[in-house]
């Protein structure tokens, strides 16, 4: 398949227009189920090691189950605004654990045999579900459907609640409709940090 300079137009627009969406711009309105499907199939055409695929996807609906969620991430935030100590980090939504239709706990299953591409290097299992979060994350926003990843929880607790317990967490996602995707990244535009140029991080040998 060849694909036309329109179509790399379009990609790019995608890859520039995703946004980590928090809490505040997600919708009630529910994600249809086709829409829901190609988001997980997309994950599906990600890279893996030796082609392992060892990814596994938990879709999250139930209340209870993402209340217990929410009571993890709110442990483990009051943890790091001690660290980070600031108005700025306050005043952050830094998830919408509870307000997305949507939950998804993306999976990690450990490798146990000799695989092709991890004798060097044994991360190469997980980097290969990142690279099924980052699909996941490019086919919602292709969707018009927002998507947050929630790093701020304890691994441990997220497993036993969702009885996956030999299992690694790798992300935890929200998803939905949102009422917005900002213009730029909102860390960016909060000037968390400045945006590194193409010159600082590039380089040729």
């Amino acid at each position: 398949m060849q694909f036309t300079q329109k179509d790399s137009e379009i990609l790019l627009n995608i890859l520039k227009s995703r946004r980590d969406v928090r809490g505040g711009l997600f919708l009630s309105k529910e994600i249809e189920e086709e829409k829901l499907k190609l988001i997980l199939k997309s994950a599906l055409y990600a890279p893996s090691v030796g082609y392992s695929q060892p990814w596994e996807f938990v879709v999250i609906k139930d209340k209870n189950i993402k209340e217990n969620i929410y009571q993890n991430f709110y442990k483990e935030n009051e943890k790091a605004k001690k660290i980070f100590n600031s108005s700025l980090y306050d005043s952050l939504k830094l998830e919408g654990i509870k307000e997305a239709p949507i939950n998804i706990a993306v999976l990690y299953n450990t490798i146990k045999k000799e695989t092709l591409g991890m004798t060097s290097m044994k991360k190469m299992g997980e980097y290969s579900v990142v690279c099924a979060v980052e699909n996941m994350w490019l086919m919602a926003r292709s969707l018009n459907i927002g998507m947050g990843w929630v790093s701020i929880l304890d691994e441990k607790s997220v497993l036993k609640t969702i009885k996956k317990e030999d299992k690694q967490l790798i992300s935890y996602l929200c998803l939905g409709y949102v009422k917005e995707f900002y213009d730029e990244p909102e860390l960016k535009s909060l000037k968390w940090e400045e945006e590194k140029k193409f010159n600082e991080v590039v380089s040729y040998l």
